[in-house]
């Protein structure tokens, strides 16, 4: 975590990333990819998801979440930083000469060994099926169905525990304390996604916000009752509803909004609610 000294209002209390870990190098410049910006827009031209909009100008860097280059050993280049992602990402030299972008899980050091196949030391960076994972071993970036690539588990400082093997599905303790069954077949990186940091950034200014491609929101109670159902009344005033309403008067705050998945069915134990 890096700390600013108190030069101005909004220094006083910002945090950032600490990148001293990371290695001094520019990008890979095979890996790289510009994306067209959308700012929320849909196919047809209108905004399907507010507050978008701006932010500094970023390359994609093409990481390899399925890791398909099994039993051919790799060795760590480079630590980077990826401005589409809260972790880290590590630059890996194949012994075919081939370079890929992995995830970088917390630990992982440059000239470290790293290998993917079935059955694999427990090592940080190493990835292999759920099968043949120790029970209580930490892991990450956890593919869903087989050869699917990894979709479970790649923010900054997550995690899943490793509980359980049962006939063909493995139960994983997920980061927010859901217990959840996968298919013993999947392949899992050993180890936790690296920059645990992360969760604790303040940005201290509303500038760093809009460097993110984030704009302004604006209250509903500040607006007029033509613009949101909060709005109107004289100065302060209460919403005047029993329940709070989005701008479109569908219920909001503390409403399921999750739809029924085909995964629902593998949730062994929902996550705890947070206390108020």
């Amino acid at each position: 975590m890096k700390f600013y000294k108190p030069t101005t209002p909004s220094r006083r209390k910002m945090t950032g990333t600490d990148f001293s870990v990371l290695t001094k190098k520019k990008p890979e410049k095979k890996l790289l990819k510009n994306l067209k910006r959308k700012a929320g827009r849909s196919s047809n031209g209108r905004i399907t998801v507010r507050h978008k909009g701006g932010g500094k100008k970023r390359l994609y860097r093409m990481v390899d979440f399925g890791q398909k280059k099994i039993d051919i050993p790799a060795k760590v280049l480079a630590l980077e930083y990826d401005p589409y992602r809260s972790a880290f990402i590590a630059l890996l030299e194949h012994e075919d000469k081939e370079k890929r972008y992995i995830l970088s899980p917390q630990g992982l050091k440059v000239g470290d060994q790293v290998i993917i196949s079935e059955k694999t030391p427990v090592s940080p960076g190493n990835r292999m099926k759920l099968k043949n994972i120790p029970t209580g071993t930490i892991v990450y970036n956890v593919e869903i169905q087989p050869e699917m690539g990894g979709k479970l588990i790649r923010s900054a400082g997550t995690s899943a525990q490793v509980l359980a093997h049962e006939e063909k599905y493995t139960h994983l303790k997920m980061h927010s304390s859901e217990v959840r069954k996968v298919l013993s077949e999947c392949f899992a990186s050993i180890g936790e996604v690296s920059n645990p940091e992360h969760r604790f950034i303040k940005l201290g200014k509303a500038g760093r916000s809009r460097w993110k491609g984030i704009r302004p929101t604006v209250r509903g109670s500040a607006m007029v009752p033509v613009d949101h159902p909060h709005g109107g009344g004289e100065g302060r005033s209460p919403i005047g509803l029993p329940h709070p309403k989005t701008p479109w008067g569908k219920p909001a705050l503390g409403v399921k909004t999750r739809k029924k998945k085909w995964t629902d069915k593998l949730i062994m134990q929902r996550r705890k609610k947070k206390k108020k």
